[in-house]
């Protein structure tokens, strides 16, 4: 349904004593694709909260492939391969620069009226958005 994809490059304090990408910053790598793809579409996280709708993750699934390591140009390609009701889901890709997979996973994003707390569909505002990208 939509796609889009961004790079990044690997600082040194994301690597490990063995020169590795830490395991625990794909998340981040994840949400950097996420929140520049929602940029992409016409809104912003800020915007989203403004307008009284939050969402936090509720389910996330990493398979690390190969290392990235210092230095490294990543390409982060994020799917989101159907319309969301309630949730949200997302699919990563991460990409080295000779181009081979390295790592990918899922996200799933539960949409919450910030007032209250409780689940919510996605707002109508943000579906036509997403049909538009």
């Amino acid at each position: 349904m939509f796609s889009f994809e961004t790079r990044l490059r690997v600082r040194y304090a994301e690597t490990d004593q063995m020169g590795f990408v830490y395991y625990g910053n794909y998340p981040q790598y994840y949400e950097v694709a996420r929140a520049e793809a929602m940029r992409r579409m016409g809104m912003t996280y800020k915007e989203m909260e403004e307008k009284g709708v939050v969402m936090p993750i509720a389910d996330m699934h990493i398979k690390y492939i190969r290392p990235a390591h210092y230095d490294d140009l990543l390409t982060i390609k994020v799917y989101v391969p159907e319309l969301p009701g309630s949730r949200m889901h997302f699919d990563y890709e991460i990409f080295n620069e000779a181009g081979k997979l390295i790592n990918k996973g899922y996200t799933v994003l539960a949409f919450i009226k910030k007032e209250t707390g409780r689940p919510c569909a996605a707002p109508d505002w943000f579906l036509n958005k997403l049909k538009e990208a």
